[in-house]
C-alpha cells in the first residue's frame, strides 16, 4: 500500500470514527434551535426536530448526517417511545371509554385507509401500497395530541378520556401491524396464495399471544422482582440501567421472533407498569426517551424529500384532506352516533386531526420491506409536518364554531364544620 493510499485510509477511519459525535451534535443542536423556533410560534416542537432533519439530510446543502448511522439511533428512538407507551398504558382508563373508544378507533381507522386506498389507487399505486398509505394517514400522534389537551387543560376532562383511550386503541393496532406487515410485504420472485398468507398471519399472531402471555404472566412477576433488587443496592445509575437493560433486552427478542422492536418494548413497559416500581421506571427512563425521540424525528426528517411540496402539490393536498378532512368527519360521524354533545365532538376530531411518530414508523418499515416508494413515503411526511403545524389552526377553527372549553366552575368555601 502506497503512502497515499495509507493517507486516504487515515482519513476513512478518522471520518468514520467521529460520524456518530458529528451525528449527535448537528441533530442535538439543530434540533433544539428549531424546536425552540417552532415552539415560539406556538407549533409542536416535532415541527422543529423534522425540520432539523430535513437541512442535515442529503436533500438539502450543507452538512449531512451520517445516512447509516442515523436510521440506528432512530430505532433505539423507537424501542423508547414504544416503551414509554406501555408505561403510560392504563386499561382502566381504557375501559371507561371502551364503548366509544374502541368502536370509534377501529371505524376511523377503516375509513382513512379506505380514503387513503382510494387515493393512492387514483395516483397509480398498487393495492398494497395505496392501502399501506392510508393506514399510515389513520393514526394520529399520541405526542401532540397531549399537548393540545394540556394547553386546553383537558386531559383529566371527558373529553381527554376519550381522546386518550381512542389513542390507545390506535395504538394496539399499530403494534399488531408492525407484526404482521413484513408477513403482507411478497418479495419480487416470491408467490403467496391467500391460504399461505392466512396461515403466516395465524400463526405469527399466535406466537405473538404466546409471547404476550409468557410476558403477562413469566415477566409480571420476575421484572418487577428484578426491579426491587436493584432498587435495594439504592443505586439511581444501576436502576436507570437496569430498567433500559429491559426495554432493550425484550425489544431484541421480539425482534428475533417477530422482527418487531416495538412489540417487545410496548410489552417491557405495559409489564413494569403494573409493578410497584412503574412509576419509578418511568421517571428515570425519561431522559433517555425524550433524547432519542428526538433522534427519531431527526432521522425521519433526513429522510425527506422537501421538493415533493413543488413537484406534486396536489397529492400533498390529498393526503393533508384525508388527515384534516376525512378523519375529522369520521370521528364526528362516530362521536354523533353515540350522542356525545357537540363541545366534545368536535374536540375529538380536532385531536385526532394530525398525524405523527407512528406513521412515520409504519412508513419507514414499508419502504424497508420495499411495499412503499419513497416518493409515497415523502407524501406521507409532508402530510404529518403539516397537519401537525396547522393542528393549532384547527382547534381555533372549531372553538369558533362552537368547542371552546368552558372554565372551570368556581368552588365553593369548604365549611368549617366540615373540617371537623
Amino acid at each position: 500500500m502506497t503512502p497515499a493510499d495509507l493517507a486516504d485510509h487515515a482519513a476513512n477511519v478518522a471520518d468514520h470514527a467521529d460520524s456518530l459525535i458529528l451525528t449527535l451534535v448537528g441533530g442535538f443542536v439543530l434540533a433544539f434551535v428549531f424546536g425552540m423556533i417552532a415552539n415560539r410560534l406556538r407549533l409542536s416542537p416535532l415541527v422543529g426536530y423534522l425540520v432539523a432533519g430535513i437541512v442535515v439530510g442529503p436533500h438539502t446543502a450543507g452538512f449531512v448526517a451520517d445516512q447509516e448511522l442515523a436510521p440506528q439511533l432512530a430505532e433505539i428512538g423507537v424501542i423508547l417511545l414504544m416503551f414509554g407507551v406501555g408505561l403510560h398504558f392504563s386499561l382502566a382508563d381504557l375501559m371507561k371509554v371502551r364503548k366509544i373508544a374502541i368502536p370509534g378507533a377501529i371505524v376511523q381507522i377503516g375509513a382513512a385507509t379506505v380514503l387513503g386506498w382510494g387515493l393512492g389507487r387514483l395516483m397509480g399505486m398498487s393495492d398494497l401500497e395505496a392501502t399501506l398509505m392510508g393506514f399510515a394517514l389513520s393514526v394520529a400522534s399520541t405526542v401532540v395530541l397531549l399537548r393540545a389537551l394540556e394547553e386546553r387543560k383537558q386531559v383529566k376532562g371527558d373529553v381527554g378520556r376519550i381522546a386518550m383511550g381512542w389513542l390507545i386503541v390506535e395504538d394496539l393496532v399499530i403494534v399488531i401491524a408492525l407484526v404482521v406487515l413484513p408477513l403482507l410485504v411478497i418479495q419480487p420472485g416470491e408467490t403467496l396464495n391467500g391460504a399461505d398468507l392466512a396461515g403466516s398471519i395465524g400463526w405469527t399472531l399466535f406466537k405473538v399471544a404466546g409471547f404476550t402471555a409468557i410476558m403477562l404472566v413469566v415477566g409480571a412477576k420476575v421484572l418487577p422482582w428484578v426491579l426491587v433488587r436493584i432498587a435495594h443496592t439504592k443505586s439511581r445509575e444501576l436502576f436507570t440501567l437496569g430498567v433500559l437493560a429491559i426495554a432493550l433486552g425484550i425489544a431484541w427478542v421480539a425482534y428475533a421472533l417477530f422482527h418487531s422492536f416495538a412489540l417487545g418494548a410496548f410489552l417491557a413497559g405495559l409489564v413494569l407498569n403494573s409493578s410497584p416500581l412503574g412509576h419509578n421506571a418511568a421517571e428515570r427512563s425519561l431522559p433517555l426517551r425524550d433524547a432519542f425521540a428526538v433522534l427519531f424525528f431527526v432521522s425521519v426528517g433526513m429522510l425527506f424529500d422537501p421538493s415533493i411540496l413543488v413537484r406534486e402539490p396536489l397529492a400533498v393536498l390529498g393526503v393533508l384532506s384525508i388527515v384534516i378532512v376525512g378523519k375529522s368527519i369520521a370521528a364526528i360521524a362516530i362521536t354523533t352516533a353515540f350522542k356525545l354533545d357537540k363541545a366534545t365532538s368536535l374536540t375529538v376530531a380536532a385531536s385526532l386531526a394530525q398525524i405523527g411518530e407512528f406513521s412515520f414508523i409504519l412508513a419507514a418499515l414499508s419502504v424497508k420491506l420495499g411495499g412503499m416508494s419513497q416518493g409515497t413515503h415523502d407524501l406521507i411526511l409532508a402530510a404529518a409536518l403539516l397537519s401537525i403545524s396547522l393542528n393549532p389552526f384547527v382547534f381555533a377553527f372549531i372553538d369558533r364554531i362552537g368547542a371552546k372549553p368552558k372554565p372551570p366552575a368556581a368552588k365553593e368555601p369548604t365549611p368549617v364544620t366540615a373540617l371537623i
